[in-house]
C-alpha cells in the first residue's frame, strides 16, 4: 500500500512539474540572431530552396556527420549483440506462410517505395525531406520484403560496401570543401545554379544522395540482423 502511495505521489509531482513548464512556456515570435541570418542569407549563400537542408548539410554539417556516425554505431552494436553463427542458421527452416495478397503487393509496392525514397533524398534541397527521410523510406521497402518472405536474405557484404562507400564519400566531399571552397562541407564545390531547379545548391544533392544510401543501408542492416536472429530462434 505504501509503495502504491509513493508511486502515485511521484507521478503527481512529475505531472505538476510538467504542468508548470507548459503553463509558463511562451513561444518565440521572432527569430534569434542565428536563425535570422539563416533566413536572410541561406538562399543566396547555399542556393537551396529548402532552408532546413541548407542548415543541416552546410552550416551544421558536422552535426549531420555526427548523427550518421551514431546511427552507424547503433547498427554495429545491434549486429554484435544479435550476431549468429553460420552453422546455426537453417536455410530451409519451416516458416509461416504469408498471404498471397502480401506477397503479390510487395512485388508491386517495393519498387515504388524505393523510387519514392530516392526521389526524397535527391530533391531534399527543393522540398521537405532529405537523406535521413529517404533512407528510412528505402528501409521500409526492405521491411516489406522481409514481411512478405521471412526467408529473404539481406546481403550484409553489399550493405557494408554501400554503407562504407557512402560514408567515405560524405567525408571526402567535406574535406574537399576545405581546399576547394570555403570550408568543411561547403557546397560551393559546384555551381549553385538557379534557385528552385533540380541541378542547384552545389553538391548538396550529391551529399544527400550519399546520406540517403548510408541511412538506408544502416537501417536495412538492423532489420536484416533482427530478422536473422528471429529465424535462428524459431
Amino acid at each position: 500500500m505504501i509503495k502504491k502511495i509513493l508511486i502515485i505521489g511521484l507521478l503527481a509531482g512529475v505531472g505538476l512539474i510538467f504542468f508548470d513548464l507548459f503553463n509558463a512556456y511562451q513561444g518565440s515570435e521572432v527569430l534569434g540572431k542565428t536563425g535570422r541570418y539563416y533566413a536572410e542569407n541561406g538562399a543566396d549563400e547555399v542556393g537551396a530552396a529548402n532552408l532546413v537542408t541548407a542548415v543541416i548539410v552546410t552550416y551544421r554539417g558536422l552535426d549531420t556527420l555526427g548523427e550518421v556516425t551514431i546511427l552507424f554505431l547503433t547498427a554495429a552494436i545491434i549486429s554484435f549483440v544479435l550476431k549468429f553463427r553460420r552453422e546455426d542458421f537453417i536455410p530451409n527452416r519451416p516458416v509461416r506462410i504469408t498471404s498471397e495478397l502480401l506477397d503479390s503487393a510487395s512485388q508491386v509496392i517495393v519498387p515504388v517505395i524505393f523510387m519514392v525514397g530516392i526521389y526524397i533524398f535527391i530533391n531534399g534541397h527543393l522540398t521537405p525531406g532529405g537523406g535521413f527521410q529517404g533512407g528510412a523510406v528505402i528501409a521500409s521497402g526492405v521491411l516489406l520484403m522481409i514481411m512478405a518472405n521471412p526467408n529473404f536474405g539481406i546481403s550484409h557484404k553489399v550493405i557494408a560496401k554501400v554503407e562504407s562507400i557512402s560514408g567515405i564519400a560524405f567525408v571526402l566531399i567535406g574535406i574537399m570543401g576545405i581546399f576547394l571552397a570555403g570550408g568543411f562541407l561547403d557546397n560551393r564545390l559546384l555551381g549553385l545554379g538557379n534557385l528552385g531547379e533540380l541541378f542547384s545548391a552545389g553538391v548538396i544533392p550529391i551529399i544527400y544522395t550519399f546520406i540517403g544510401l548510408k541511412v538506408g543501408a544502416e537501417l536495412s542492416n538492423i532489420l536484416g540482423t533482427i530478422s536473422h536472429a528471429q529465424n535462428e530462434k524459431n
